[in-house]
């Protein structure tokens, strides 16, 4: 009697290690929409906190990916396609529904340029990623996109926080419109901005680090907003700080770079 034929393939271990990252961006994405959703029943609060996972399962995938060894070219389309979702295009919506919609046609065209520039700049860096020389890689060109996405909605957070009641009045109809610019134009700018993706921590300082972080999301567990809104402002206040930081690097780069060159020419000569 002739047996059966297993018609079952065994998964080569690199499509398995694929399988963790891309879910955990399929997962991010659906968070993402799911902000949408939340914001057009009014859940602004819940709306945010979802984008705010979505950024950590951004942060997850490609981390995750790299470990494991599971990095492919679909992931990374995939990934570039959930950050135009949930950093462009959910809080686009989330924020037209908060208060863009009020604008009317302007509103809705503020949403757009924020959006086409969020996916110019995903398209520039899939281009640009790997044709940076090393030390770049502490720094990106322009704000990356999940900042970006999280920034955009500072006000909502802002006035989430309390903040506003309690030392100013701030008018969002005139606030937010510039806020959206101000940050399309950042996303496709070419200004350096901390990457802290090589942040070396001496070891006497990593109680410390780990104390920092476990109070930092203590703290945002029970002051959610006011933590959020402080967070956002020192990241834009970091933006500049990182311009005159990369500045100098670059300056320094270059004189060793033209030394060397002047040496090797002296050599030939």
């Amino acid at each position: 009697m002739e047996l059966p034929k297993n018609n079952f393939k065994i998964v080569s271990d690199k499509k398995a290690r694929m399988i963790l990252p891309n879910t955990i961006t399929l997962i991010g994405i659906c968070i993402g929409l799911s902000s949408i959703k939340f914001a057009l029943d009014g859940k602004f609060a819940i709306a945010v906190i979802a984008i705010l996972f979505a950024g950590l399962m951004d942060a997850l995938d490609g981390r995750i990916a790299r470990l494991i060894k599971g990095t492919s070219k679909m992931g990374k389309e995939l990934d570039s396609l959930g950050d135009v979702i949930s950093f462009g295009v959910a809080p686009a919506f989330i924020m037209y529904f908060w208060s863009l919609q009020y604008l009317d046609k302007l509103g809705w065209l503020v949403c757009l340029i924020y959006v086409v520039c969020t996916a110019l700049r995903l398209a520039r860096f899939n281009v640009n990623s790997n044709e940076e020389p090393s030390w770049r890689d502490n720094f990106f060109e322009g704000v990356p996109s999940p900042a970006g996405g999280i920034t955009v909605l500072m006000p909502l957070i802002f006035s989430f926080s309390g903040f506003n009641n309690i030392y100013f009045n701030m008018n969002y109809d005139f606030v937010v419109p510039i806020f959206f610019i101000s940050v399309s134009i950042l996303l496709i700018s070419t200004i350096p901005t901390y990457s802290f993706k090589k942040i070396v921590i001496p070891r006497n300082m990593t109680v410390f680090l780990l104390f920092s972080i476990v109070l930092f999301f203590g703290l945002l567990l029970i002051y959610t907003f006011k933590v959020l809104a402080v967070s956002g402002f020192i990241y834009l206040t970091l933006i500049p700080i990182s311009y005159f930081h990369y500045k100098k690097i670059s300056k320094k780069k270059n004189i060793t770079i033209n030394s060397k060159e002047v040496e090797e020419l002296e050599d030939i000569l």
